[in-house]
């Protein structure tokens, strides 16, 4: 049989990997044997094809990790040892995958990890900011009072993040229905009353000849165009996963007109809330600057407080650090710089980030009392204009032949 196993070497490393064995027994006195002090130790399964998970369908959503802390928060307040709160909420929590993982983490604790570097294991549920959070929450001994914070944070960030998504469903929803009308009249219905205007032989005007020549275009070359669609789309794709193409897309997104705004309040939002969070679970500030770099969503401003971080370890402070861009507002400076001075950063941060936030849920709320109305009259002139381009011909027709 083959078994999984974590474990410690004689210099104290962290060591895992796989031994094949004929029983549990025989794997781990094979490990000892190689001077290892093993930890966990579980057989792997062999899977059939058809009982194989599909890795790009395994995922954490924020939702479960905004409950999955508060779950661990309440229990830590309890005085739940913490092995048995990872073991108690594994068994109970429904999303599969984040159950196998806090089975692993609760392995790794029962063999004696820390509950920040059991987590630190599993980077696609767990971000480096909550790491470091749960760490300072260790080192502090405030574990519960952390887990509260991570929850209210999570919280936060989720209920913005879903609003913002939220409102995008309607005009997406609008823009496909758009696009397969037009498609279908393109498609289906010009072509036929396009070969009546033909066969009739009168002048046909200009903009019908547009709307037959962009079906015919479609209805000839279709099949080219989609290809070509689909082609540009993956490689769009493929260069938004360099870190050049990322940047130059998030830098353009900070330049739409009203939605580059949106996109700049959220960011602001997301920094302040991050920063002010962290100082408050006792995260030193150098750490705070880098660990929001990481979590920011935005290249641009990764780079920005990456460059941010550089001249607070050179000995700027972080007002005069961030003063130095100008995607930084002015007012945010000025507060934190207010906050340095008076021992107050934290809470002039949450300040901030609520204010951000505040700003975020009414640019969102705005976008969509305007985006309502507009796509309503871009779906009616679309459809209208292509009905009129053929239907005042016919009009046209009738009317000479009667």
């Amino acid at each position: 049989m083959l078994f999984s196993y974590h474990g410690l070497d004689k210099e104290g490393h962290e060591r895992e990997g796989t031994v094949e064995a004929l029983s549990m027994d025989v794997a781990v006195s094979t490990l000892q044997r190689r001077g290892l002090i093993v930890s966990s130790i579980q057989p792997v399964e062999k899977k059939t094809l058809l009982q194989m998970d599909i890795g790009f369908l395994k995922s954490v959503s924020n939702k479960d990790i905004v409950i999955l802390s508060r779950q661990i928060a309440t229990l830590f307040e309890a005085q739940v040892s913490a092995l048995r709160v990872f073991r108690l909420i594994a068994s109970e929590v429904d999303n599969k995958y984040l159950s196998e993982i806090l089975t692993q983490v609760a392995d790794d604790l029962q063999g004696g990890s820390p509950i920040s570097k059991a987590l630190s294991r599993h980077p696609k549920a767990f971000s480096a900011f909550y790491v470091n959070m749960v760490r300072s929450g260790e080192e502090a001994g405030k574990l519960s009072e952390t887990f509260g914070y991570l929850a209210d944070y999570l919280d936060r960030t989720y209920e913005v993040m879903s609003k913002a998504q939220n409102a995008l469903i309607y005009p997406a929803f609008v823009i496909g229905t758009f696009v397969v009308v037009m498609a279908l009249m393109l498609t289906l219905v010009i072509p036929r009353i396009s070969a009546i205007l033909l066969d009739s032989g009168q002048e046909i005007p200009i903009y019908t000849k547009i709307v037959i020549a962009l079906s015919n275009l479609i209805v000839n070359y279709g099949v080219f165009l989609l290809i070509g669609i689909v082609v540009g789309g993956f490689f769009l794709w493929r260069s938004l996963q360099t870190e050049k193409g990322r940047f130059i897309f998030d830098a353009f997104k900070l330049e739409v007109p009203y939605l580059g705004d949106l996109y700049n309040k959220l960011y602001l939002s997301r920094i302040a809330d991050n920063f002010s969070t962290m100082l408050v679970s006792g995260v030193p500030v150098v750490e705070a600057v880098d660990i929001t770099a990481t979590v920011v969503g935005s290249s641009v401003y990764e780079q920005i407080l990456i460059d941010v971080g550089d001249d607070v370890k050179g000995g700027l402070s972080i007002s005069d650090a961030m003063g130095k861009h100008d995607e930084i507002p002015g007012i945010m400076v000025a507060m934190i710089k207010v906050g340095e001075e008076t021992g107050e950063l934290g809470s002039i941060l949450t300040t901030l980030a609520k204010f951000y936030r505040r700003e975020v849920s009414t640019s969102v709320d705005t976008l969509v009392d305007l985006i309502e109305p507009l796509m309503i009259v871009m779906l009616g002139l679309g459809v209208g204009t292509l009905l009129a381009a053929v239907l005042i011909p016919i009009y046209n027709l009738a009317g000479s032949i009667s």
